[in-house]
């Protein structure tokens, strides 16, 4: 009886030795939680854009009472984030490598595109040929780009924190991960800047 016991605990032990320590991408909780919270902004998106449309069907002329916004600072942001997807892709395939090199200068190019993105936003809410407090629609252009700005800037301090700590050698572990989790994010601010340049200056024009 003794040895059928140990027999049955043997084969009740699994050897967990060669699983690897940190999981990237779908496997990791974390993402899925950065999943979730960008669907949660998203629809925070999705309700100014239905915002902006509703009130378009309101005027008989866009914008109303206003010149359109001037095109020169959102051409220069939309440009910045098209290319800026580029070292935020290097940095979410170096990390599961580990190559804290890479994944440095990766986070430090990153940084710069979303400094420089910040601060040309800067430059764009003083173009935008409206006050926040005129009427409805330039309400709205202000929270949609103020909105955009937030995300912007909280991912621009991400950034900088994840650069701080690929230059220490805790640079490793759930923070490679954290680092391919951040370019997710970044994707999520491009997307949602074209969007947002697409309404303020496309649909102005357009519509």
């Amino acid at each position: 009886m003794a040895a059928l016991n140990e027999t049955t605990r043997e084969r009740m032990t699994i050897d967990v030795s060669t699983l690897p320590s940190v999981a990237f991408g779908h496997s990791n909780t974390t993402w899925l939680a950065n999943v979730l919270y960008m669907t949660i902004e998203g629809t925070m998106f999705a309700l100014i854009f239905a915002t902006y449309f509703y009130l378009r069907t309101r005027s008989s002329s866009w914008p109303p009472g206003h010149y359109p916004p001037a095109l020169t600072f959102g051409i220069i942001n939309a440009a910045i984030f098209i290319v800026s997807v580029i070292p935020a892709r290097w940095v979410q395939r170096r990390a599961p490598s580990g190559d804290r090199g890479a994944i440095r200068n990766g986070l430090l190019i990153l940084s710069l595109f979303a400094l420089a993105a910040t601060a040309v936003r800067v430059f764009e809410f003083t173009t935008l040929n409206c006050r926040w407090s005129d009427d409805a629609y330039s309400s709205t252009i202000w929270v949609l780009i103020g909105l955009h700005s937030g995300h912007l800037v909280t991912e621009l301090i991400e950034t900088v924190v994840l650069l701080f700590v690929a230059l220490t050698p805790k640079m490793e572990g759930t923070r490679l991960a954290d680092a391919a989790i951040n370019s997710d994010y970044w994707y999520f601010v491009v997307v949602t800047g074209l969007l947002t340049d697409f309404m303020i200056y496309g649909t102005t024009r357009l519509l």
